[in-house]
């Protein structure tokens, strides 16, 4: 009986070992790289509403997604994102355009109550990945709306980046891509600083009373009055 029994548990001893690998085989956490933007000086620098950022529906996970040769999508094993993609690229634009454009006035949407922006950024991210022989590709689009409510640019923006191979090098070449496009953002929002103030609609002036002399003036239309005549009606 304890030779039938020995077997067994060798084999439950090895499913079990085999188990507990699977188990504690370490799995890295990734964040974006921000970079090293200059923190901005001017309080009274541009207004800028930075949102909404939408972002693919296949980054808003903790999977670290590797695009394989064939162009299809793997989770990865060796990895993940430490927390919300999607929070640590809004994070990482305002850090880099407020950086570039030296303004503590640029804010993430929704904007608290009294803000008014100079500009509004709506931003599209639709796609962010790469693989372990794949470079790190972004694609996204955006347009500025200023003050008045006019799209003053509208832009496609299709970005890519070498990287070594690795996973921690892929999230670095992500992370850059993301700088880039920072900047360029940037780049586009100066021009939009120096906007005319919107003026005021101005009503329209009460037309003067006419003077008492004028009025005397207008013609007057005489006061019909009964004709009376002389002559007789005799009635039969």
């Amino acid at each position: 009986m304890t030779a039938l029994r020995l077997p067994f548990i060798l084999m439950l001893a090895g499913v079990l070992g085999l188990a507990g690998c699977s188990v504690h085989q370490p799995v890295s956490l990734y964040q974006l790289d921000s970079g090293s933007p200059a923190p901005p000086a001017q309080s009274t620098g541009m207004a800028v509403l930075l949102g909404p950022v939408t972002v693919a529906d296949y980054l808003q996970r903790e999977t670290l997604l590797q695009r394989q040769a064939d162009g299809s999508l793997q989770a990865s094993t060796d990895g993940r994102w430490a927390g919300s993609l999607s929070s640590d690229i809004d994070q990482l634009l305002l850090r880099q355009v407020a950086g570039h454009l030296d303004s503590q006035r640029v804010v993430l949407s929704p904007a608290t109550a009294g803000f008014t922006p100079d500009v509004q950024v709506l931003l599209s991210i639709t796609r962010l990945d790469s693989g372990e022989s794949q470079p790190a590709i972004l694609d996204a689009q955006w347009r500025l709306i200023d003050r008045r409510g006019k799209v003053r640019d509208n832009r496609i923006v299709h970005l890519q980046e070498e990287h070594g191979g690795g996973t921690a090098a892929q999230v670095q070449a992500q992370g850059l891509l993301l700088q880039r496009l920072a900047e360029q953002l940037a780049i586009a929002l100066k021009p939009l600083a120096n906007q005319p103030p919107i003026a005021e609609a101005r009503k329209p002036a009460a037309k003067p009373a006419a003077p008492a002399a004028e009025k005397d003036k207008q013609p007057k239309i005489p006061m019909a009055s009964p004709i009376r005549t002389d002559m007789e009606v005799f009635r039969f």
